[in-house]
């Protein structure tokens, strides 16, 4: 038994205990993940190593066994910056997370060990992603929501199930001559998502990211390029591929996108290849009440589902905003957007990494 599963068992027959997963349980681990209805994409053994290898995070992936069956999962990652704070999250860069559990039991067991393991490293604040409130009485924070909608059997009938006005939008980008392709790397990409995220103020995730995606994920990681009728690429997206769900995650253009049409052409090829495929759920992900996106969103006939982001604060007195909306941020944003682009995506990896 390893340190974590020492610190946490329950004693007596047929008792849960509470583990770090190890390489040679994650085959284990990610198979409870498919099978549990509680758990994510975000929950895969995946994650640890992204996390690990491409932002030098340490993670804290906890298990929780009984008679040597998983019956729970909690993936945590410590992300700790002078400029940004010292917290365990589960899970950073992930919209989902928190505990994933077959029964109340487990997952009071993995919660109880978070909270050691918070109060142990002496962290700021422990912070869950649940996609359900769990503890109405924790700081939470109101801030965002995720939008999923079932994809209908017939390709016709989820195009006629968005609203007319952006079903107009849609026929727009048909008109204008775009199509899909599904690329075999990340190369496009990342060149319209690492200028569209500069165009907004925000630094981009490194290069090395996406490659390792790619390389870990496989087949349930995706890349689908939309480009005008001369072939050049001006929008993109990266999606995530979980059980029957389609999850689109990151996503680029160019300028040229907007008059094209190109957003909504992307986003209902990804649909209509989905439905083709077989997919039940389009998971459009998250966002911030009050933005562009939202609306957007909105538009294509989803409605918003609150996320319940639950918080325990150990050594500050209030949520971290850690975001776009903090006013405290404005001028930052301003100057990121005039810096070139080259020095922006030399320096973002440096900054991103510590957002989570």
């Amino acid at each position: 038994m390893n340190a974590a599963g020492a610190r946490f068992a329950m004693d007596g027959a047929g008792a849960i205990a509470v583990r770090e997963l190890a390489a040679r349980d994650a085959a284990r681990w990610d198979a409870f993940v498919m099978d549990c209805a509680q758990a994510s994409f975000f929950h895969r053994a995946g994650w640890k190593t992204l996390l690990e290898e491409v932002f030098g995070h340490r993670t804290f992936f906890l298990y929780a066994e009984r008679a040597g069956e998983i019956e729970g999962v909690l993936p945590l990652a410590r992300v700790k910056s002078r400029l940004f704070g010292d917290a365990l999250v589960s899970l950073p860069f992930c919209v989902y997370g928190g505990v994933a559990a077959d029964n109340e039991e487990a997952a009071a067991a993995l919660e109880q060990a978070a909270d050691a393991t918070a109060r142990r490293l002496g962290v700021e604040h422990l912070e869950l992603r649940h996609r359900e409130m769990r503890h109405p009485d924790w700081p939470s924070q109101d801030l965002y929501v995720t939008f999923r909608k079932s994809i209908l059997p017939k390709v016709e009938d989820n195009l006629a199930a968005i609203p007319r006005k952006q079903r107009a939008m849609v026929r727009k980008g048909i008109r204008n001559g775009l199509r899909s392709e599904i690329d075999a790397d990340f190369g496009r990409f990342f060149d319209l998502f690492a200028d569209n995220v500069h165009r907004h103020g925000t630094p981009a995730l490194p290069r090395r990211y996406f490659e390792r995606l790619l390389e870990v994920f496989g087949e349930a990681c995706e890349v689908l390029t939309v480009t005008d009728k001369d072939g050049h690429p001006v929008s993109a997206v990266l999606s995530f591929r979980f059980r029957d769900e389609i999850l689109p995650y990151y996503a680029g253009d160019a300028p040229a996108a907007r008059e094209l049409a190109a957003n909504d052409f992307k986003y209902w090829e990804l649909m209509r290849r989905a439905c083709e495929q077989g997919c039940k759920v389009f998971d459009y992900g998250r966002s911030k009440r009050g933005t562009g996106s939202f609306d957007f969103k909105k538009n294509w006939g989803f409605e918003p589902q609150p996320l319940h982001y639950e918080f325990r604060l150990y050594r500050r007195e209030a949520i971290p905003q850690n975001n776009p909306s903090n006013p405290k941020y404005k001028a930052f944003i301003a100057l990121w957007r005039r810096l070139p682009r080259g020095l922006a995506n030399r320096l973002g990896p440096y900054i991103v990494r510590n957002l989570g």
